[in-house]
């Protein structure tokens, strides 16, 4: 079936909603005093953002493609594979997600917000943080994150067929860069997962919140975005 753009970025949108509310609503679990997962572990994280770009994949795979990343429309395009005429409603579409399933995430858990006086465990339910403030280190590991997410993606999905498979295993890739190299930076992998939020941060007056950090906020929107393009640039030379 073919769907008009303006159906194919509402899935879009809601897509993202969903991943950044099922991801970052783990984050929020185990970082926000007073709540039942608080100091759960990373382990919880990692199955929260796994399950998160998951379950919306497998619901709009067959409408959007499920893109829900600005780096894989990016990519996509950069590489021939998307319209470029498409790329900003996706982006935009991707963004405004986001930011509203972020909302959703402070909706549910203000008082737990109320409650917590880091500001960067507050942060961190909204956007990325290197541990060691560095841009350098946090360019790395975002930028090779993102290569392995996208390659992954692509392959996964590139023999059509066994889509539901894939998408399992999409989320099973996810879990695992969250867990194995995410321990640096959150990590974002995805620019509208981090900036959207992130905006939503600054105009928020949550109680503690601290800085929202924008001298850091290039790093998960370009380095996942040159991630990206690379990781499909390497497929399609070597195996598209």
């Amino acid at each position: 079936m073919h769907y008009t753009l303006f159906i194919r970025c509402m899935a879009e949108f809601i897509g993202t909603s969903l991943m950044v509310a099922l991801g970052n609503g783990s984050v929020a679990n185990v970082e926000l005093k007073g709540t039942k997962g608080f100091h759960g572990g990373w382990i919880l994280i990692g199955f929260g953002y796994g399950i998160g770009v998951m379950i919306p994949a497998m619901m709009f795979a067959g409408i959007s493609g499920a893109q829900i990343n600005p780096a894989m429309t990016l990519a996509l395009a950069a590489n021939g594979q998307f319209p470029w005429a498409e790329v900003l409603p996706y982006i935009v579409a991707q963004m405004l997600g986001a930011i509203f399933g972020q909302a959703l995430i402070v909706a549910a858990y203000k008082p737990y917000y109320d409650k917590t006086t880091n500001a960067e465990s507050i942060l961190g339910t909204f956007s990325t943080i290197d541990n060691v403030h560095s841009k350098f280190n946090g360019f790395i590991n975002e930028f090779l994150g993102t290569f392995v997410l996208i390659l992954g993606a692509v392959a996964l999905t590139s023999d059509k067929i066994g889509p539901r498979s894939d998408l399992l295993g999409l989320g099973f890739l996810v879990m695992a860069l969250v867990v194995s190299l995410g321990g640096a930076t959150g990590p974002a992998l995805n620019p509208a997962r981090d900036l959207g939020p992130r905006l939503l941060h600054a105009v928020l007056p949550l109680q503690h919140k601290g800085s929202s950090q924008f001298d850091y906020s290039w790093v998960p929107v370009v380095a996942p975005i040159l991630g990206g393009v690379c990781a499909v640039k390497v497929w399609a030379v070597f195996f598209g």
